[in-house]
């Protein structure tokens, strides 16, 4: 398998836009390509799946492990990858370097592209390049440079590659009309970019007609990953799970593993009137709080839902998907399982990296119990129960307390890759397999 990062020095440089532009002209060529995101990302990946046509993945070793990551790149439908880094090249958890870009790029012994976007600047970002590209066991190979005019661009390859060992691969110029506009949790969902195709097409255009894409491939690596992904045995269970704008937060690893796994069918909360037959809910995250009035109105599916739980069928629920099970979101009506309300704020609450140790015995696993995950939300939830879930800030010094149970519903604001935590995603498919043995859940559809 052979693969390149398109990475960059800070967030903000373009690079998603490239990296666009980059799998979509490689794809024009012939060549199937699968893109993947470093990091906990979860909208990225849906505009890489756009790009490529194919499924695309993470690469997380907090969330994965070292040899997760590997297991990831595995699940490839292609024999050809893009990875697109997440934040800075160099920008690991907390204060580090540890599952960075720079850092999984090292792992899998991958050449990395970086976009440079100058700002105010002119020879000052020589040093700057040269030093990103020498750092002990960089593996920067080439510059894009992104946002710059076809003569800022002359003058700066010129001493670019006189003074360092990389090679200037092209430029683009600056087009708004491929820019991706932000929500407070990064990018806009894709599915609510009406040209999104558009975008992509423009991007591939500008990419064809100023990058050395020939030289690019050339680039390529012989990644360092695992054999063929061995799933888990197969259950006879049926998984539901909410898909559409309100909940999509989703990583494609735990989809793959699903879907191996047992047999899953999709739903939409904000247009379908009733549920699938299944014997487990799965509410990925998303933004609820965008879609909650027509949520709120869609009463039937809020009712099935409320009487799936009560009557013992086995849920579990994500961030937005935890918000959705309880009583309110603002001043819209939700399901009801768990008492309480959801509520905006106008800054982030929880941002990064946690290690979970469970409390109690739950369907992900025993008391004692350890997973890792991720948090990403602007909201707070007023709950009056025990929570299940002991959290602690990876590497950081903060504690807090999350994750609630109700019957057989599980559900809090952490997100989980199970690609990283097998144990728990085999805990959570047996405890459904079980529950559906015993009659709970399907019987109240």
């Amino acid at each position: 398998m052979k693969g390149i990062m398109i990475t960059a020095p800070s967030s903000g440089s373009g690079k998603t836009t490239i990296t666009l532009g980059i799998i979509r002209a490689l794809l024009n060529r012939g060549i199937e390509v699968s893109g993947f995101k470093t990091g906990p990302d979860y909208i990225d990946t849906a505009f890489l799946k756009l790009a490529s046509k194919k499924q695309a993945g993470n690469l997380d070793m907090h969330l994965q492990g070292r040899e997760g990551i590997k297991k990831s790149i595995a699940l490839a439908e292609s024999q050809t990858i893009v990875i697109e880094g997440a934040m800075g090249y160099f920008d690991g958890i907390y204060n580090t370097f540890d599952n960075s870009s720079y850092d999984i790029a090292k792992e899998l012994k991958v050449n990395a592209v970086l976009v440079y976007t100058p700002k105010g600047e002119m020879f000052s970002v020589i040093p700057k390049l040269k030093g990103m590209a020498e750092f002990q066991a960089s593996t920067i190979k080439a510059v894009i440079l992104n946002r710059v005019s076809e003569k800022m661009y002359k003058m700066l390859k010129e001493q670019i590659e006189k003074y360092t060992e990389l090679v200037v691969l092209g430029y683009i110029p600056k087009i708004d009309e491929i820019e991706i506009k932000s929500r407070h949790l990064g990018l806009i969902q894709s599915s609510e970019i009406e040209d999104i195709e558009e975008k992509i097409e423009k991007a591939m255009e500008a990419v064809e007609q100023n990058i050395n894409m020939e030289l690019l491939i050339k680039l390529m690596s012989n990644i360092n990953c695992s054999a063929k992904f061995k799933f888990p045995n197969k259950k006879k269970i049926k998984v539901a799970i909410a898909l559409d704008k309100a909940f999509s937060f989703y990583y494609s690893e735990n989809i793959k593993l699903l879907e191996s796994s047992a047999e899953v069918e999709y739903f939409s909360p904000l247009s379908d009137l009733k549920l699938p037959n299944c014997d487990l809910l799965y509410f990925g995250g998303g933004y609820p709080e965008v879609y909650r009035e027509k949520l709120s109105e869609n009463k039937n599916m809020l009712k099935a839902i409320k009487n799936f739980g009560e009557a013992g069928g086995c849920i579990y629920a994500e961030c937005g998907g935890f918000m959705y099970l309880m009583e309110a979101i603002e001043d819209s009506k939700m399901v009801g399982l768990f008492k309480g309300k959801s509520m905006l704020t106008k800054s982030l609450q929880r941002f990064g990296y946690i290690d979970i140790e469970l409390e109690k015995s739950c369907m992900l696993g025993e008391k004692g119990d350890s997973l890792t995950a991720h948090e990403f939300h602007k909201s707070i939830t007023e709950i009056n129960e025990k929570a299940v879930f002991s959290i602690k800030k990876t590497m950081g010094d903060k504690a807090w307390k999350c994750g609630y149970s109700y019957k057989n519903v599980l559900a809090g604001y952490p997100h989980i890759s199970f690609l990283g935590n097998l144990k728990a995603f085999n805990n959570m498919l047996a405890f459904a397999e079980k529950a559906r043995n015993k009659g709970d859940g399907r019987s109240c559809i």
